[in-house]
């Protein structure tokens, strides 16, 4: 029986070079830690910002609104991560969500108050930011013609 506990170099092993190959196509060149495990979070709490900041009494339309907006979020985030040569072209579509998200308390809510109105800009400027380092990751890797 083979020996397969030992986890030494694997530069002697037979596969190497197709086992690195296939690593790079997976990664699609792209640094997808840096900014999905953020993007993520976000989505999570933005999701849960409406109980976590006790307006979803008060403002049951907004609270909707973010519970979705936030699983849109973390929706992005999982496909950035599991298919991240397919998704990043959605980055820029982070970057619509974070601008919704800056005036949806006006638009959605009923006259919200400062909290939820800061709240809303945070994450809208926070998809924002998340939104351009993901188009730019997107961009630098791209093959160029």
């Amino acid at each position: 029986m083979a020996n397969v506990s030992h986890r030494g170099d694997i530069t002697s092993h037979p596969d190497v070079h197709e086992m690195r190959a296939r690593y790079a196509r997976m990664l699609g060149g792209r640094d997808v830690a840096l900014v999905d495990g953020p993007v993520f979070l976000l989505g999570l709490y933005c999701a849960a910002s409406p109980w976590i900041l006790h307006y979803s009494a008060s403002q049951p339309a907004l609270a909707t609104h973010n519970l979705i907006m936030g699983i849109a979020i973390g929706l992005l985030a999982l496909g950035f991560t599991s298919a991240p040569e397919r998704m990043y072209g959605l980055s820029w579509a982070m970057c619509a969500l974070g601008i919704w998200m800056i005036i949806a308390p006006w638009i959605v809510g009923s006259s919200p108050d400062t909290g939820v109105v800061i709240s809303n800009i945070i994450i809208g400027a926070l998809a924002i930011i998340l939104g351009l380092m993901c188009a730019g990751t997107a961009a630098k890797s791209a093959p160029m013609p």
